[in-house]
């Protein structure tokens, strides 16, 4: 069984923490990121100033920052069908305490 591959090829910003995605295929999806922003990764998001640095990785075709957090380009093709889990896990990053090595 052949597995989609979906790449991200626009992006722009509709609000703050909320951009519109241009797939590969023509499809769109308008993402409030709010959501998930928790955790060491995604967490430092938070700042509109840094979440506003938002790219599109020229080789995995996905949103990337530059504190390295990025998104499955499927997970974010496919949101409404991974929205509720990615705010489930966001509300366990929440409660996870960096570990200091």
């Amino acid at each position: 069984m052949a597995h989609a591959i979906y790449r991200v090829v626009d992006f722009a910003m509709v609000s703050p923490y909320t951009l519109r995605l241009t797939f590969s295929d023509g499809s769109e999806q308008v993402i409030d990121f709010r959501p998930v922003l928790e955790g060491a990764v995604y967490g430092p998001l938070r700042d509109e100033k840094l979440f506003a640095q938002v790219e599109i990785d020229p080789e995995a075709h996905t949103l990337i920052w530059p504190n390295g957090a990025d998104f499955d380009p499927e997970t974010l093709h496919d949101w409404p069908q991974y929205a509720e889990e990615m705010i489930r896990m966001a509300k366990r990053w929440a409660t996870v305490k960096e570990k200091v090595a």
